[in-house]
């Protein structure tokens, strides 16, 4: 089950040039359209003329700093999320601005998979077509007309299911077809912030309450007055915490840290785990009480392997969104037959990695088997079968399998470049953008290859 499908582009603002540009890159490579630009105003403007999917932005830029920019996009566009991006020392800087309205932060220095993760989980979605649900398969079908039955009620409603089997945007399916889906959709991942801040994010603040509260802050219960609240991976929040929770949801009202007042509250709480929460329970590290106060209607999501009939047509949405080469392209039958064989560990989420993957290596207009390259299959062999005892052949595979990757990458490049004559050519043929093209070319020439102008030419690019 997943509600994948096309975004509006995703806003970089940065006022350093590389970075912004290394940023945008990443997430175009994973299949997104971005744009950047190196200002606050610059992105107020974007902000007013455009849709957009997400905005992730520096903390730190001259003139209007990130903190000033959440501030104004909130205003002006409260339900487009923003990821701010922060050094070290400000991490609690960071920390304080999602009670702003803040979706999340990114610590620098960070990976390109923690960039690419953080848009996965945040961007909206470009339309409602596209991000409804793929329920080809019998059990699918079952799950998703249980759930708009749910959706239609104000119940609390528990969403379980292995990581990367669309947990979050099922819970957004379940807003959008809610008799609160006019109002606002919050989501906090309670994995994402350290437990002695997640309570001040959660339930608020009143100035003064402790160092560095300067001014009273609604916590993320309050934003989502008259809409729908989703803490997101509620397995990780502490013992401690969850008394605090078990009492909100009992009372219905919510009191700030450092406030007098009780505030009624008008929410409807989802929530998610990755984990079986009643084994939380038996190994005391959740409490009953609030598990059953959570669970009033079990959702689980089945993983991409129980589902089959899904692979295929969620295969086929992937590849054909906007903004590559992937729209006119069609997967072949031993494309097709891999797909399904494969044991789907990484579930939805990995599908997406291999199905983009696949969009840059593919030569043709067909995805063949050969396009195909996953996560944890080295020698055509299912992850869900590789034996313990087998691990290290495995991990000493895919790193020669990584090393042939980049290798096949080059080739395919200057293939390219001999067939189409410039980068800009080259770089269509290929269904990325030119700057792609430019930093994958760097990228070569820092480990050591050689980039000639065309296969014909020994010149080298300039």
């Amino acid at each position: 089950m997943s509600t994948e499908g096309g975004h509006w582009p995703i806003l970089v603002v940065d006022d350093d040039l590389p970075l912004r540009d290394a940023m945008c890159d990443t997430l175009e490579f994973a299949g997104m359209r971005t744009r950047g630009v190196a200002s606050a105003s610059e992105a107020l403007q974007v902000a007013a003329r455009e849709a957009l999917s997400l905005v992730i932005s520096d903390v730190h830029m001259a003139g209007r700093d990130g903190h000033e920019l959440l501030r104004d996009l909130k205003a002006r566009h409260p339900d487009l999320p923003v990821v701010l991006v922060t050094a070290h020392a400000n991490v609690m800087s960071a920390v304080l601005a999602m009670r702003d309205g803040a979706a999340d932060y990114l610590e620098k220095p960070f990976a390109a998979e923690a960039l690419v993760a953080a848009a996965h989980r945040h961007a909206r979605q470009a339309v409602d077509d596209e991000a409804s649900p793929v329920a080809v398969d019998p059990r699918s079908r079952e799950l998703l007309e249980m759930a708009l039955r749910v959706a239609r009620s104000d119940v609390t409603v528990l969403i379980a299911g292995e990581s990367g089997t669309g947990k979050e945007v099922f819970a957004r399916l379940l807003h959008r077809q809610s008799p609160r889906a006019a109002g606002p959709f919050v989501a906090i991942n309670c994995a994402a912030i350290p437990d002695n801040m997640l309570e001040a994010v959660l339930f608020g603040h009143e100035k003064g309450a402790f160092t560095g509260a300067v001014q009273s802050h609604a916590g993320k219960f309050e934003q989502a007055q008259g809409g729908t609240l989703l803490l997101d991976e509620i397995s990780e929040m502490s013992l401690a915490l969850q008394a605090k929770l078990l009492r909100v949801l009992q009372e219905r009202e919510v009191e700030r840290i450092g406030g007098t007042r009780s505030i009624p509250l008008d929410v409807r709480v989802l929530a998610t785990s990755n984990r079986s929460l009643r084994e939380e329970v038996a190994g005391g590290r959740f409490r009953q009480d609030l598990y059953y106060r959570l669970n009033v209607m079990p959702l689980r999501l089945p993983a991409l392997r129980d589902r089959p009939g899904d692979i295929l047509p969620l295969a086929e949405r992937m590849l054909s969104r906007p903004g590559g080469a992937g729209a006119s392209m069609e997967i072949g039958a031993d494309a097709r037959a891999r797909l399904l064989q494969y044991g789907w560990p990484g579930n939805v989420r990995e599908l997406d990695n291999v199905i983009q993957r696949a969009r840059v290596l593919a030569t043709g207009r067909t995805l063949t088997a050969q396009d195909l390259v996953f996560e944890a299959d080295d020698a055509g062999m299912s992850a869900t079968a590789v034996p313990a005892a087998g691990a290290a052949a495995v991990a000493a595979g895919a790193a020669g399998l990584e090393s042939g990757l980049r290798e096949r990458e080059r080739l395919l490049i200057l293939d390219a470049i001999d067939r189409a004559g410039s980068r800009k050519a080259a770089a269509a043929s290929l269904g990325i953008s030119p700057r792609t093209l430019r930093h994958k070319l760097q990228q070569m020439r820092s480990a050591g290859m050689t980039v000639p102008l065309t296969r014909s030419q020994g010149a080298s690019l300039p």
